[in-house]
């Protein structure tokens, strides 16, 4: 089903929305896919999760550039704009010597 998307779209949901989303997220992070990762984030539904990300990147556990993958909106309209105008970034998820 991967390879057959231009995309993916996480809307509210649980657990399971949860690990598809970090998967397929990881995915474009090691170079699996350069296809946009969208979260729509209605009604501020995943507020506090992007609140922990941005913790997350900035304890040095996320690089910026990844963090910035995850397109985020609060409507479908204004979101799927957004991936239509994604571009992946060329930077990798590996650690340069200089990094550890």
């Amino acid at each position: 089903m991967a390879s057959l998307s231009d995309g993916f779209i996480a809307l509210p949901g649980g657990i399971g929305t949860f690990e598809e989303l970090f998967e397929i997220w990881t995915w474009a992070q090691l170079g699996s896919h350069a296809k946009p990762c969208g979260l729509l984030n209605i009604l501020g539904f995943y507020d506090r999760l992007l609140e922990f990300l941005d913790h997350v990147a900035a304890q040095g556990f996320l690089k910026k550039v990844h963090r910035e993958m995850l397109l985020v909106q609060e409507d479908p309209v204004s979101l799927l704009r957004a991936m239509t105008h994604y571009r992946a970034p060329t930077e990798t998820k590996w650690l340069k010597p200089a990094e550890t």
